[in-house]
This record gives structure tokens, sequence and C-alpha cells, in this order.
């Protein structure tokens, strides 16, 4: 089941990048100059090439979907849905021909083309120095996720920046971990140097200092620098990025924007489609049903947590799924496969229908609290101020000198849903905290069975199949896929 998103609000220009949701990267005509003579003027077409950074973001085939794909490897939750390609990636199983790989990888690099055009042409403009450098950062700091992504789902991949856009020169092969690593580095200080602390109400959505010294905590995490994800995530802590006073309200249509969001996709009624909302209600109340979450879950929450009820709903829960859909009523057995969906991103108009104001969370502060909990028990000091700081305002008592074992509950519990759980797990292997082999070789029941995760050809996915083809052998697969 694909489905089309539209975003009406952006100003998709030639000279930006706007391409064929079909074009992959080695198809795409070269981005960064300027393509006509009436673009790349002024403040305004400056600010219109920043808008079209975000409008991928929430396609389908990126953070809408796609990319939440990778976490139906882990024990949260069952792949459910009806795309034959996801029991492979959830089996681990998954070949470079398997088209969920490639369906978001040319638009990763329509990003960072745009990205790549709004720094190259940007610095020329004639206009305001306080907006050129948030535009600036904006850049960056796009263009460092798009690359984070790359580097956490495939390891290594070819790094386009100014000098290729310049040179015309695009079939490149992949770049090193280290190279990676630099150029994510690099895009994410650049965007804390040169961002807002926060936006006005009018630019609401636009990545923050907050949001880079975010991912900066995790690319260090990834790293094991705990010194520096303590550093940064404790500017996150300290700034305007307080926890929001439930944990509900980040996942709300009326509060979704509140501090504790570091970044989000933002989707408004009339002007986008919220996909995620799609993919993940329930198929009889409007949803495709995709991304089940399962017993071994659900019984991972503590007696009284809070954060239950608004991460998944279960039979016999109430829940106002709109006029059309019969009201507030329980949730009747048999809506769902495993008895449960994820209530994170789905909520639905009075009337009936999903609401498309419900915004996709990227990152939140909690997440960046217990990185820094996780970076201190990791280096022996003690965490406890911030998990309990994230236990605190959903009714569960305190932890004392938290264990590595208390830090993995959680980040399970609080950040369930949020693409964040097997590539945790697939760290903590790395550190051997856990032994994920034996962890996914666990029966858990109907819905996910033992698996066999095999070091180290898992912690990757292949390259896409199709672009080693196009790139005429200069792009090479990962090791174990070749």
């Amino acid at each position: 089941m694909k489905h089309t998103i539209v975003y009406k609000g952006f100003l998709l220009l030639l000279a930006v990048g706007a391409v064929s949701c079909n074009k992959d990267l080695l198809d795409s005509p070269p981005y960064g100059q300027s393509t006509s003579a009436d673009f790349w003027r002024n403040a305004d077409d400056a600010v219109s090439a920043s808008n079209a950074l975000y409008s991928f973001l929430g396609d389908e085939y990126t953070f809408a979907h796609t990319e939440q794909t990778w976490d139906i490897c882990s024990d949260d939750q069952w792949r459910a849905g009806d795309h034959p390609e996801d029991q492979a990636i959830e089996d681990f199983t998954v070949e470079p021909s398997n088209p969920q790989l490639n369906d978001s990888w040319a638009r990763k690099y329509e990003i960072v083309s745009r990205a790549n055009a709004v720094l190259i042409n940007v610095p020329e403009i004639n206009m305001d120095n306080a907006l050129k450098n948030r535009i600036l950062g904006e850049a960056h700091f796009i263009r460092g996720l798009i690359y984070w992504q790359f580097y956490k789902i495939y390891g290594e991949v070819p790094l386009i920046l100014e000098a290729n856009v310049r040179e015309n020169n695009y079939n490149v092969p992949k770049a090193s971990m280290a190279e990676m690593e630099a150029q994510i580095e690099s895009d994410f200080l650049a965007a804390a140097d040169l961002l807002l602390t926060t936006n006005d109400n009018a630019n609401l959505g636009r990545a923050t200092k907050g949001a880079a010294w975010g991912y900066l905590a995790k690319f260090y995490m990834y790293k094991e620098n705990f010194p520096k994800v303590i550093e940064f995530g404790n500017k996150v802590i300290t700034g305007p990025y307080a926890l929001a006073p439930s944990f509900g309200d980040n996942f709300t249509p009326a509060t979704k924007n509140n501090p504790e969001v570091l970044f989000s996709i933002q989707c408004t009624e009339g002007w986008t489609e919220n996909v995620a909302s799609i993919y993940y209600g329930p198929r009889p109340w409007g949803g495709w049903g995709f991304q089940e979450p399962i017993d071994d879950l659900a019984d991972e929450f503590e007696p009284g947590d809070e954060r239950m009820g608004y991460t998944m709903a279960k039979v016999g829960d109430m829940i106002d799924a709109g006029a059309s859909n019969g009201g507030l009523q329980p949730v009747p057995a048999g809506l769902t496969n495993t008895g449960y969906f994820f209530r994170k991103y789905v909520s639905w108009r009075p009337d009936g229908g999903l609401d498309n104001n419900m915004n996709i969370v990227m990152l939140r502060a909690s997440d960046i609290y217990l990185l820094v909990a996780e970076a201190k028990i990791r280096s022996g000091q003690n965490g406890d101020n911030e998990i309990n700081a994230v236990r605190r305002r959903n009714n569960i008592p305190d932890v004392s000198n938290a264990t590595m074992q208390d830090l993995i509950h959680e980040r399970r519990v609080e950040l369930a849903g949020e693409n964040e759980r097997h590539l945790d797990l697939m760290r903590w292997d790395r550190a051997n905290i856990i032994d994920l082999r034996a962890h996914y070789a666990i029966n858990r029941g109907q819905w996910k069975p033992a698996r066999t995760f095999t070091r180290p050809k898992n912690y990757k996915f292949p390259i896409p199949q199709r672009q080693i083809d196009l790139s005429n052998g200069v792009l090479i697969q990962n090791p174990d896929y070749q």
C-alpha cells in the first residue's frame, strides 16, 4: 500500500532541486548552481529555498514511513501491514534487491542536493545577516540529519557536498566511516553555531540550536565519547527545552510544539497529510495498521506508568476515534492483530477521519536526558537526576544508583515507537552490554518468534542494488551482502 503526500505550502523551484519522486541520485540533474536568472536574488528566494529543505522529510518514503521500518527488527513490534518486503527486514534475511531499501535513498539525496544548493548560493545574496545565518544553519542541520540517517542504517555512503556540485561529480565511491563521522559532526556543529535558540510562532518547526545539540549528543553516544554526550546534552537540559508537564503533550495536536520537542515534522490539516498516522492507525478506523506493538513491550511498563496509555492502545481502552468510527468507545477485540496499536502518532477529528494536525516527532529532550544519564553511568558517574526527571512526570517512583539495566528499561518505555529501540540494542551489543544474538533468539510469541541476528553483517543494511547498478560499479556493496 503506497500513498502520495502533497505539500501545498512549500515553494519547490527548479533552482532548489525539485525532481520527480521516481528519480534516483544518478538520474537527477546537477543542482546547486542557479538554473534561472530569476532565482537566488534576494532574501525571499533564500527563505523559499530553506522551506524546500523540509518538504521531503514527511514524505511516505522518508521519515513518515520508510525510515520507521528499521525498528520492526526490534522486540517492540510486529511489522503488520501488507508489504511482504518488510518480513525480510524483520527476520534479518534482507537482500540488496529489497525495494524498501531503495525507497528513501533517492529522496534523502534530493534533500542533500537542496541543502548543498543553499550552502552554495545563499552566501552570495545581499540580505540580513541574522536571517542568512539561520538559513545556512538549517541547510547544515538538514544535511547532517540525512547523513546521520545514512550512517546509522547503511554505514558508509557517498558524500555529495558543495565541491561535487561545482565539479558536476556525483558518481563517487562510498566515504569511509571516519569521513562520514567527520561530515556529520561538522554539519551539526555548524548548525548549532548558526541556528536560533528558539523560533517564533511564524517559524515553528524549523531547526534550532537545541535540535543540533541533541543530535550531537546522539552522535557522540555512538562514538562512545561520553564527555561530549554530557557537554551537548547538558546544553539541551539547561536550555529552554523543558520536559512537557505531561508525556502525552508531545503527541497531542494542541500541544505538539511544546519546548520538549526539539525537532518534528510539521503537519497541518489542509496543508500536509500525516502519512505516519495513516500507517499506525488501525485499518477499521481509517489507517493501514502497520507496525503493531506486542505483549513483550506492554509488559515492560511498570504498574501506574502513565506512558503506557499515551504510547499504545489496547483492547478495552477508551478511545474517541471520531463520529464516523463510533465516537468514544472501548477498543474492541480484533481491531488489530496483536491487540495493540501505537497511540503516539494517531488522533482523530471529532467528525471522524485521522487528524492531520498530528506532527511526526523526530527528537525529544527526554531522549537527551537519558543519553546524558547513560553517558554518566557508563563513565562511572551517577545518572539518577536525569533518569528521575523523566520518570517523575509519569507517576512512577525514583530509582537510586541507576544501572545500565535501569537505563535500558527507561529508554525502551520512554521512546517506544520512535525508531530508537533496534538502534539502541545494536550499539549496546557492540559495547558488550547485551548479547543481541541471544536477545533476538528468544521466542516472544506468535508475533515475534526467535530470529537469527548475525554479527557483524546485521549491524548494517545492504546498499540498494539499484544504486550499485546505476553507479556502474563505483558504489560497492556492504560486506557480507556481496
